[in-house]
């Protein structure tokens, strides 16, 4: 067993490992205490995979895969080029650094300082996190209000006869009598 290198990346593959499917218990973790270095920072991800097991760990992957998603699609139906640059933007930040420190944790990639956003403890990468995602949500109202005043243009046109609706035959028809 190694003491000097690889310490802390061995460490949190024990605490993975001795999760099994459903875990030991909230609260139950062994490895939490002075045996995972910084466990609630940088490696929570192992804490959360000894105290939950598989079934904990693959809700956090598929809560940040629903972020992602939701994120980029916000970036596909923002109202103009900056927004969608900006959505795209925080949402791979996000994701990006989740999946740098869960790679991390299970040893896939080197040791980094990178916090697992939401969960690891720490008040600064917390507030910055939550400011973008706070920006992300900005961005999803506006493209909602522009959808929604470009839906009721088309109905207000629709009802005063100004606006021809394509698959409309009726008011194609009657368009069509008044020329």
């Amino acid at each position: 067993m190694t003491l000097n290198t690889g310490f802390q990346a061995i460490q949190s593959v024990v605490a993975l490992g001795s999760g099994g499917f459903a875990g030991v218990g909230l609260g139950q973790s062994i490895q939490k205490y002075q045996w995972l270095p910084f466990a609630h920072t940088d490696f929570i991800f192992a804490i959360v995979g000894e105290e939950t097991g598989l079934i904990g760990t693959t809700g956090v992957l598929a809560l940040f895969a629903l972020f992602t998603y939701r994120g980029y699609r916000v970036a596909l139906k923002a109202p103009d080029a900056f927004g969608s640059l900006l959505a795209c933007g925080v949402t791979t930040w996000v994701a990006f650094q989740a999946l740098i420190n869960i790679a991390a944790v299970t040893v896939t990639l080197p040791t980094t300082g990178i916090p697992l956003p939401f969960i690891s403890y720490g008040g600064s990468s917390l507030a910055i996190s939550l400011a973008a995602v706070g920006i992300l949500v900005n961005v999803s109202t506006q493209s909602e209000k522009v959808g929604w005043i470009r839906h009721a243009s088309v109905d207000l046109g629709r009802r005063n006869g100004r606006t021809l609706v394509p698959g409309d035959r009726r008011r194609a028809g009657a368009v069509a009598e008044r020329t």
